[in-house]
C-alpha cells in the first residue's frame, strides 16, 4: 500500500524519523566528555575560549565596534593591533589601549590599498611575532542610486568592503593556520540579509562578505581556525560620518531615503550614532560569539528580528520593518559598558 502524506511537513518528518531516531541512540550512547568533543568539532573544530596572550588585527580600529574591540582584548590580555585610515582617531584608540598591560601596534592603512593590505602581515609578525585573531572590520558606504552613482564611488565601497576584507584574509591566513588555535571574524551587517533603498553597492559588497566568510567556514571546519561572520544591527559607530552621498542624485531627499534619516550628514551622523546600540556592547557580543564559536553572529535584536522578517517573507520584509523599528530604536541600550574608557 503506498504511503499517505498529508504534505510536505509530513513527508519530511515520515523520511527522516529513523535517520533521527538512530542519531539520538547513537548520541545518548556517548560518555559526557564524547558528547562535548562531538559538540565542539560538529561546530567547527577548536574552539578560541580565552584572549590571553593572544595577539589580535583589528581593522577600522579608529572608532566604534573596531574600537571597543581592541579594548575588551587588551581587558582580556591580548595584544591588539590597531589599523585604520584615519590617523587621529587612531591614535586616540592607541591611547586608551595604553591604559591596559599589553603591547599595542598602530598602523595607519587605507584597506582599499592592496599592496599596503599585503605588507600588513610582515609588519604584524615583525613586531609581535605571530597573529591569532584577524578582525576584518573597516567598512564604508555610499548612499546614492545605482543609476546615478559614480565608478569610482562605487569601486571605493568594493575596494575597501569587499576586496579589503578578501585581501587581508589571504595575506594572513599562512600565520592564522600556523596557531593551536585562530579566529578569523568578518563583518557583514544586518544589510547582508535585507536590502534597502540606495544602497546597493553596500548590500553587493556585504551578501559578497557573507557569502565569502561562510563558505570558509565550511572549508576550515574542524581545523585550527574558527571563521565567524558578524550581522549588526543598528550600531552607534560612525559609518554615516565616513559615507558619501551623490552629488548627481536627482532625488532630493537622497540622504534621507539612503538611512533612513534625513538633515545634513553631519545632523544625520549624530542621529545615527546617538540612537545606535553602543558599540561596547556590540563588541562584547562578537568576542562571546567568537567564544562560544557560533558561526553567524547577529548583534542586536533589530538584527534578528529583521532576518527572521525575511525568512518568514523574504519578498515583503520591507512592511514589516515599521512595525518593530521605532520601539526598538527607544528600547536598544545605548549606554556604554562599565569599566571601559569612552
Amino acid at each position: 500500500m503506498p504511503i499517505q502524506l498529508r504534505n510536505a511537513a509530513d513527508g519530511i518528518a515520515h523520511f527522516t524519523k529513523p535517520f533521527c531516531s538512530s542519531r539520538l541512540a547513537y548520541w545518548e550512547a556517548l560518555a559526557p566528555h564524547q558528547q562535548m568533543r562531538f559538540t565542539a568539532n560538529s561546530i567547527g573544530g577548536v574552539v578560541m575560549k580565552d584572549f590571553a596572550q593572544k595577539v589580535a588585527v583589528i581593522t577600522g580600529a579608529g572608532s566604534g565596534m573596531g574600537r571597543y574591540l581592541a579594548l575588551l582584548l587588551a581587558r582580556a590580555g591580548a595584544d591588539v593591533v590597531i589599523c585604520d585610515v584615519n590617523s587621529d582617531t587612531l591614535k586616540e584608540t592607541e591611547r586608551l589601549v595604553q591604559g591596559y598591560n599589553v603591547a599595542v601596534t598602530a598602523i595607519t592603512i587605507d584597506m582599499g590599498d592592496k599592496s599596503q593590505v599585503e605588507s600588513l602581515p610582515e609588519q604584524v609578525i615583525a613586531k609581535h611575532g605571530k597573529v591569532d585573531l584577524l578582525f576584518n572590520n573597516a567598512g564604508v558606504t555610499v548612499g546614492a542610486d545605482f543609476e546615478t552613482m559614480s565608478e569610482k564611488d562605487w569601486d571605493w565601497v568594493m575596494d575597501i568592503n569587499l576586496h579589503g576584507v578578501v585581501n587581508a584574509t589571504r595575506a594572513f591566513l599562512p600565520y592564522l593556520r600556523q596557531q593551536p588555535e585562530a579566529a578569523l571574524v568578518n563583518t557583514s551587517s544586518i544589510f547582508g540579509m535585507i536590502a534597502v533603498a540606495k544602497q546597493s553597492v553596500y548590500h553587493a559588497t556585504k551578501f559578497a562578505v557573507r557569502g565569502f566568510t561562510e563558505g570558509l567556514a565550511r572549508e576550515f571546519k574542524d581545523t585550527n581556525l574558527s571563521v565567524h561572520c558578524v550581522h549588526p544591527g543598528h550600531i552607534g559607530t560612525n559609518i554615516v560620518a565616513n559615507s558619501r552621498f551623490s552629488e548627481n542624485d536627482p532625488d532630493i531627499d537622497a540622504k534621507a531615503g539612503a538611512l533612513g534619516l534625513s538633515g545634513s550628514q553631519t545632523e544625520m551622523a549624530d542621529l545615527f550614532r546617538h540612537h545606535g546600540m553602543h558599540p561596547s556592547r556590540a563588541a562584547k557580543i562578537i568576542l562571546d560569539g567568537v567564544k562560544s564559536n557560533r558561526r553567524r553572529i547577529f548583534v542586536g535584536l533589530d538584527a534578528k528580528l529583521l532576518d527572521l522578517a525575511q525568512r518568514v517573507t523574504p519578498m515583503h520584509y520591507d512592511k514589516l520593518m515599521p512595525l518593530f523599528m521605532v520601539p526598538l530604536t527607544l528600547l536598544r541600550n545605548k549606554k556604554p559598558l562599565k569599566d571601559l574608557p569612552i
